[in-house]
């Protein structure tokens, strides 16, 4: 029955424990990188919508006062 010293065998039982444990903690690793990446994915899409707020603000405000200007220089006075 025991073709291999008993040693053998324990290496054997050894790498198949490493093996599984290896792709337990791959797993692991991937679910918190991309736990990570979805942060920083929301983390910059905040501040892309903060920058288009901004632009758009800043566009109305030019606008507004490129507005005024022109009603102040159509003045008849």
């Amino acid at each position: 029955m025991l073709l291999f010293p008993w040693w053998v065998y324990l290496c054997i039982v050894g790498i198949i424990f490493s093996a599984y444990k290896l792709m337990t903690t791959a797993k692991e690793e991937e679910k918190i990188d991309q736990a990570f990446i979805e942060k920083e994915g929301r983390i910059y899409i905040e501040r892309m919508e903060k920058e288009k707020a901004h632009r758009m603000k800043r566009s109305l405000d030019e606008d507004q006062e490129q507005h005024e200007k022109s009603a102040d220089s159509h003045s008849i006075a």
